[in-house]
Order: C-alpha cells, then sequence, then structure tokens
C-alpha cells in the first residue's frame, strides 16, 4: 500500500505548497515552461519542500526522455548506460538526487555532456550547492532554492489530504498544527504523522488522543514560536557564549529531531567563525570528529556531538578571520578590485620573498586603487593568536619604515 504522502503528491504546478516564487505565475519555473525553454537546474532546500515533486512535474511537461539517478547509491556505470540511451534523443532530462553526494569522477564525466545538451540535468540537494557541488557544474546550472514551508502551508497540505482520503473522520484545528509543528517543517513528515493518526480507526480526533497515538515531542515549535532554525542558533549562540549547559541542551533538542547533517554543517561552521584562530587545533579535530559521527550514526554519535560541543563551548574564542573575509567581500562586491600590480604579473619586477631575511620583502599586493586597505585584525584570546599577531605587527612595522 503506498503512504499517503505519495498518493497526494502533486501533479501539477498548482497543487505545490509554499513555493510560489517558482511555480507560481510569476515563478521562474513556470516562466521557464511558458516560454517553451527549458536549462539544468539545481534544487536546493530542507527535506519535503517538493523539490523532486517539482523535478517529476516539469520532466512530465516535455516530450524529452527522462531518467533518475541517485549520486549516493548508484554508480558511474548507471550514468553511462543513462547517457548512451540519452544520445538517441535530442536530450534526456536526467533527475540527480542527493547530487552533493555525487564522486569526482561521476561529475568530470557529466560535464561534457551538460556542455554538448545530451543532457538536461535537474539535482537536488539539501545542502547550499555554493558549498557542496563542483563549481564546473555549478556554474552550467541555475540555482533554485525552495524555502522551508510555515505551519499555515503544511496545515493547509494536511487538511488537502484528509478531505481527500478520508472526509468521514473529524480532526480539530490545533491536532492539525500540532502535526505541522511537529513536523520540522516537512510535508512529508507532516502527512506521514496524518496517516498514522488515520489509521487508528477514530472518526473524531482531538488533541490529546493526536498525542496519544503519535507519541512524538513537540520540538520543532516552542510555545513562544522557536522553530527549528532559531534552536540551531540558539546552539551556535550559547558555544559562541561560552554556556556549555545550554549548548548541550539544544544539541540535545536536536539530536531527539535526528538530522544528523543538519547539526554537523553548524558545528563545522562555528568551528571556524566563533572559535577560528583562537584554537586552529580544534578547528581541525571538529571535522574527523564529525566524520566519525556520521559513519556511527544515531544515537551513539550523540556521544561523539557532546564532546564537540563541550570543546568548541569552553574554547577561547575569535572571530578575526571570519570578520576579515567579509571585509574583503564587501570591497569585491562593491567593485573595489582594481588591476594586480605589475610586480604579481612580471617575474622581472616581482621580489620572491624567500631569496630575502626572514622571508619577507615590502613590495605591493594589492590593487593600486586599494593599496591600503585592512582587512584582518587580530585577536588575542588565544595562544596561537597572539603568537600571529606578533608576526602581523612585525610586519606591519617593517611596511610602515620603509
Amino acid at each position: 500500500m503506498k503512504p499517503l504522502a505519495y498518493k497526494i503528491r502533486p501533479t501539477s504546478f498548482n497543487e505545490v505548497i509554499g513555493q510560489d516564487h517558482l511555480v507560481g505565475k510569476n515563478g521562474i519555473i513556470y516562466k521557464m515552461i511558458e516560454s517553451n525553454k527549458l536549462f539544468s537546474m539545481i534544487f536546493f532546500g530542507p527535506p519535503g519542500t517538493g523539490k523532486t515533486t517539482v523535478a517529476e512535474i516539469i520532466a512530465s511537461k516535455y516530450e524529452f526522455e527522462h531518467a533518475k539517478f541517485n549520486a549516493s547509491t548508484d554508480n558511474k556505470a548507471m550514468l553511462k548506460k543513462i547517457i548512451d540511451s540519452g544520445k538517441n534523443y535530442h536530450s534526456i532530462i536526467l533527475i540527480i538526487d542527493e547530487i552533493h553526494r555525487m564522486k569526482r569522477d561521476i561529475q568530470d564525466y557529466l560535464l561534457k555532456y551538460l556542455e554538448d545538451g545530451t543532457i538536461i540535468m535537474i539535482g537536488i540537494t539539501t545542502l547550499s550547492p555554493y558549498h557542496s557541488i563542483n563549481p564546473a557544474i555549478r556554474s552550467r546550472c541555475h540555482i533554485m532554492k525552495f524555502n522551508p514551508l510555515p505551519i499555515d502551508k503544511i496545515t493547509i497540505a494536511l487538511k488537502r489530504a484528509k478531505e481527500h482520503y478520508h472526509s468521514d473522520v473529524e480532526i480539530d484545528d490545533e491536532v492539525y498544527r500540532y502535526i505541522a509543528e511537529s513536523s520540522n517543517e516537512e510535508i512529508r513528515t507532516a502527512l506521514n504523522i496524518l496517516e498514522t493518526i488515520l489509521i487508528s480507526g477514530n472518526k473524531n480526533i482531538k488533541l490529546k488522543l493526536a498525542e496519544e497515538i503519535i507519541q512524538i515531542p513537540n520540538l520543532s515549535l516552542d510555545k513562544d514560536g522557536d522553530n527549528y532554525y532559531d534552536i540551531l542558533s540558539g546552539l551556535q549562540k550559547s558555544i559562541r557564549g561560552s554556556d556549555v549547559d545550554a549548548a548541550l541542551h539544544y544539541l540535545a533538542r536536536l539530536i531527539i529531531l535526528q538530522d544528523l547533517d543538519s547539526i554537523i554543517r553548524r558545528l563545522l561552521v562555528i568551528a571556524y567563525e566563533d572559535i577560528g584562530l583562537a584554537n586552529p587545533e580544534l578547528c581541525s579535530r571538529i571535522y574527523p570528529a564529525s566524520q566519525a559521527a556520521v559513519m556511527v550514526g544515531l544515537p551513539e554519535a550523540r556521544i561523539i556531538l557532546g564532546n564537540i560541543v563541550v570543546d568548541l563551548a569552553l574554547s577561547p574564542k575569535s572571530n578575526s578571520t571570519y570578520l576579515a573575509i567579509d571585509k574583503a567581500l564587501k570591497d569585491v562586491e562593491g567593485g573595489k578590485s582594481g588591476m594586480l600590480p605589475n610586480n604579481l604579473k612580471n617575474l622581472k619586477l616581482y621580489k620572491y620573498p624567500h631569496d630575502y631575511p626572514g622571508a619577507y620583502v615590502v613590495q605591493n599586493y594589492l590593487p593600486g586603487n586599494i593599496k591600503d586597505a585592512n582587512y584582518y585584525t587580530p585577536k588575542e584570546t588565544g595562544k596561537y593568536e597572539r603568537a600571529i599577531k606578533q608576526r602581523y605587527d612585525k610586519i606591519k612595522e617593517i611596511k610602515n619604515n620603509k
């Protein structure tokens, strides 16, 4: 028997909930199809927001052959078979699930067929494509962000599903809200919860009964309105503020929600944004520890995650590099780039630092219009960055006295 989430999967854009910026009448995907255009795309966003559904609707709108490829389970031979079959047609639409897991050799193989139009790709990922996908592939695709679904949108989907398949059952509005709040902003999860309630056989569902049936702690939203991303933010702010107990509390709430990938991504960001050069040895430990957590999986991963969070919370903190790169980006985005100085382009003018005492020699590196730009300001909260500051100050002194 097919699950409820499968039964009510949208087959047209007007049935897709919460992504009007993409598939509404003014949405870019809607306009693309309306103009009979088709280009490769990457869909990214939280689970259960309609990425796969929209990809399948797009494929159904065109006469091209289409195929599916799962980057985490399918191999290069499978992709080659799909591409070989596509060569018999003008083009083939290839839906790639979990594209962020695609191995480098498979990405390289795919690339030339994206370039010549044999493959029109729709990649699907829950991760930011700007960090997780080969730039060569990313640059040949249009990036489409799927938004998390607010409670009211999930409630609409739940009511639609109930009316379509179980119109004889009465469900209180507060039950719909309870389900939506417990779903981590995922329609698929919400529909699975609803289905569990419906198969109980009760014809009048009240909140107390729903809580007894599904026994899921309502952690996605607190009574004060905190949502899942606020909990992630609470974890980071607690670590940044060196409150180890608060950090462990928010970690526990995230562990209950079983989203290991999101926890690890956030911990990696925290390590380099908030700890940084104050404790670089800790930063280098976080990634292998995170990989170990993924390898063992939950519930055992909680032990590794606990170690990471305590270490981060009680470590010295520095955000100097985070501030520095943002300053540099602001300049570049504002058009302050300029030409490289001649000594960086001409070997005859370039001074090779290793040929000079202390492996340092004064010369221009920045473009002339921003030659005095200062992005990095060291902090002295950790032993390592204090040592860096000594080197930094010495270099500054030499430059200023030149």
